[in-house]
């Protein structure tokens, strides 16, 4: 695979995914190789979440900077696959507050969450819904992985073998979590728990193990006490932290990252690194950790057990799919930072759309920093970089056109100039920006940028002699004169007429916004009136 625009240019500050692509090929080794006896012939990165609730923008931090790895890798001509496993065979814990009929749902605590039905009726089963919502969008973004199913896996018995050599390994599993536990855990313990075939539930406790495939446990509702073959049970699972370097062994993972939470010292990642080379006999993979994600105006982590999350659905409202892989490409994973829906949101579409001219070389800046914006660029892109400088409008201009136009996105582009000439792409890229554009406005903005155009029918705002007289000469200047006006000589003629009338130009500002919008301020008057048009603005004018 040929080198992309930025590395082409010579001056590469290398993008960390990047980094990571040469990490793991230098620590994992060239490709095809054995490991855990079997043949190599590409690498895997994964990724995951349990589907307990809404999978919110935080969790979508992981899948993201996993599939930016894995395009870095492809692009540097590696096989690659990249996975994603649904942890929906774990505890359904906590009933989230935003779903229907919450209290009906505290009967299924304790059942693994792939038997719980889906309150909204639209799966089979609570989890599938939860992981629905997220597949579905993920190809938005430029996201494809291959799905794993965990509960499938387990109900199939296929971790048989996984799971007897913990179990044979159960003291040096045990030795290893006790490093890092305030409270050891003593012989009594097993890397196991069991669903009860009687109540679905995972309040047992294991009795026994025969040495080879055969688990006793009591099941702690009913007093049944059962025995169980790990080859042709689904109820046997590992514990998380046992689970986790299990498959990680199992599908020969050599890259994925985690959570500062996971990642601290003694945490999930640091006991399945040994377990993974201890009970498995292979390496751990290659890993970063990651800082959590705030949304603009509330702190702290988002979590899917409250209910009260920011969705994927809920950034792609306000953000076009580029601009959301933006935000997390041209981060580093390690930095926390907010997702914004309030008045930041203009200037994260200005920061990508010079991103953007800077790639297409329409902005000039250092060599180095073109570098870094050009790689970031192209880590930007769903698919492909398009092959010209596509049509920018930017955010702040879209969102006055589409207000003047009640929010009839076709109008606000046909008004734009040089529109007759788009292509179809060009159209369809900035009519997805005009939809972002208007629920950003109706749904986020603050109440003082927004606006409804008066159309002429209004009666007149009551004003001053001096007041009437400078719109008097503003409209006769208007139909005499616009066509001979840029916005900055339009602004200077606005002033000229204040001073003309005898009022201060704060003020006639002040009385214009009341005239077309019934506001008190708005957008800049004079590139207001341009980007209205003179016939609207002079029909609203008729009646001072």
């Amino acid at each position: 695979m040929g080198k992309t625009a930025a590395q082409a240019s010579g001056a590469v500050a290398p993008h960390w995914a990047d980094i990571y692509a040469d990490r793991i090929i230098r620590e994992k080794g060239p490709l095809p190789k054995e490991q855990g006896g079997k043949k190599r012939e590409e690498y895997t990165c994964a990724s995951g979440i349990t589907p307990s609730g809404t999978v919110h923008i935080g969790n979508f931090r992981e899948i993201i900077s996993v599939e930016l790895v894995v395009r870095a890798l492809r692009e540097k001509g590696q096989p690659v696959r990249f996975i994603y496993s649904w942890d929906d065979y774990d505890v359904f814990r906590k009933v989230p507050r935003n779903i229907p009929n919450a209290a009906e749902f505290e009967t299924y605590l304790r059942w693994p969450i792939t038997l719980i039905p889906d309150p909204y009726g639209r799966e089979e089963n609570y989890a599938r819904g939860n992981e629905a919502d997220l597949e579905k969008l993920l190809p938005v973004v430029g996201v494809e992985p291959d799905y794993i199913y965990q509960a499938g896996r387990y109900r199939k018995s296929a971790y048989a073998a996984g799971i007897r050599k913990a179990l044979e390994n159960r003291d040096v599993i045990r030795r290893i979590l006790n490093q890092h536990r305030t409270h050891p855990l003593d012989d009594s313990w097993w890397p196991i728990s069991v669903f009860s075939t009687f109540t679905n539930k995972d309040t047992t406790t294991v009795l026994s193990w025969d040495g080879a495939w055969g688990i006793t446990y009591r099941c702690e509702q009913t007093g049944n006490e059962e025995t169980l073959d790990l080859r042709t049970t689904g109820a046997v699972k590992l514990l998380w932290r046992i689970d986790w370097p299990m498959r990680w062994a199992e599908e020969g993972v050599d890259f994925e990252p985690a959570g500062k939470d996971h990642h601290s010292e003694g945490g999930s990642f640091d006991t399945a690194r040994h377990i993974c080379n201890e009970v498995y006999g292979v390496a751990a993979p290659v890993s970063f950790q990651y800082d959590f994600i705030s949304i603009k105006g509330k702190g702290g982590k988002i979590s899917s057990s409250t209910g009260e999350v920011v969705s994927l659905q809920d950034v792609l409202e306000i953000y076009q799919p580029e601009v959301v892989r933006y935000l997390f490409a041209g981060t580093k994973p390690n930095s926390e930072f907010a997702i914004s829906f309030d008045l930041d949101v203009l200037k994260i579409y200005e920061d990508y759309d010079k991103c953007e001219r800077i790639y297409f070389g329409a902005e000039e800046v250092g060599e180095k920093r073109r570098a870094k914006e050009a790689r970031t660029y192209e880590l930007s892109q769903v698919s492909s970089v398009p092959g010209e400088l596509p049509v920018q409008i930017p955010l702040r201009h879209l969102c006055n056109f589409l207000q003047i136009n009640s929010g009839d996105v076709a109008a606000a582009l046909d008004a734009q100039d040089g529109s007759e000439s788009w292509s179809e792409e060009q159209r369809r890229r900035l009519e997805r920006r005009a939809r972002c554009a208007w629920n950003w406005v109706t749904t986020y903005a603050p109440e003082d940028f927004r606006f409804t155009l008066k159309d002429g029918s209004e009666e007149p705002v009551e004003c001053s002699e001096a007041g009437r007289a400078a719109i008097t000469a503003l409209r006769e200047e208007l139909a005499a004169r616009y066509e001979q006006y840029d916005e900055k000589g339009l602004a200077e003629a606005i002033y000229r007429i204040a001073g003309e009338a005898g009022i201060e130009p704060k003020d006639f500002f002040v009385l214009m916004y009341q005239v077309l919008i019934g506001k008190t301020k708005g957008p800049r008057l004079a590139g207001f009136i341009r980007t209205v048009g003179r016939d609207r603005v002079l029909k609203i004018l008729e009646s001072y």
